[in-house]
């Protein structure tokens, strides 16, 4: 099974419960960018309070871990970075469910998230680009791995056109993220030039 059909074990039962979601991190830097290996599905979601009481449910324990709805109430909860996790036990695959809660970042994305048709007539919801690459120079200044500006950098060779300059500088600018905007020139440089 292609990887992205592979996270339809997830996103089938969100999309069946009604629920706003987006594909983020690696998954969403392949769908514009270079693929690469992961057996991981990064999810921005809006969780209400009655879907979140059902949703061992929509993902039974003889198929999946799901955490208990107290630990998923806990992580609602929380203003900014709740989270929580869902794993198919048969393939390994993990999917990390990023709560709405107040980022204003969430927010635009969601709004502004993408359809992206897969074979066997399904589909999946995508952040915006420039959503994907503001995250992943935050995770490069978190963190110093070059992996995430590599991401960006495979974005611009292959969806270039697509990102809208004027949305990302604002959100560069609104995340102080300037000195990794300023290191990411230097790998997007080759590819300007070429």
């Amino acid at each position: 099974m292609e990887p992205l059909n592979l996270f339809r074990i997830f996103t089938e039962p969100l999309e069946d419960a009604g629920l706003q979601y987006m594909a983020v991190g690696s998954v969403a830097s392949m769908i514009y960018g270079i693929p690469r290996f992961t057996h991981d599905l990064d999810i921005v979601m809006l969780l209400p309070a009655a879907v979140a009481e059902h949703l061992g449910e929509r993902f039974p324990s003889e198929n999946f871990y799901c955490p208990p709805v107290e630990i998923i109430k806990i992580e609602m909860a929380r203003s900014l970075h709740g989270h929580f996790n869902l794993i198919h036990h048969e393939t390994g695959c993990k999917a990390d469910i990023y709560l709405f809660n107040r980022d204003k970042l969430h927010a635009w994305g969601l709004m502004r998230r993408r359809r992206i048709e897969l074979p066997e007539g399904c589909g999946l919801w995508v952040a915006p680009p420039e959503y994907v690459i503001v995250r992943k120079l935050e995770y490069f200044r978190e963190g110093g791995s070059e992996k995430h500006l590599n991401d960006i950098a495979g974005m611009y060779e292959v969806s270039g056109e697509q990102i809208d300059a004027a949305s990302l500088n604002m959100w560069i600018n609104e995340k102080n993220l300037l000195p990794e905007w300023a290191r990411l020139q230097l790998v997007l440089r080759p590819l300007i030039n070429a």
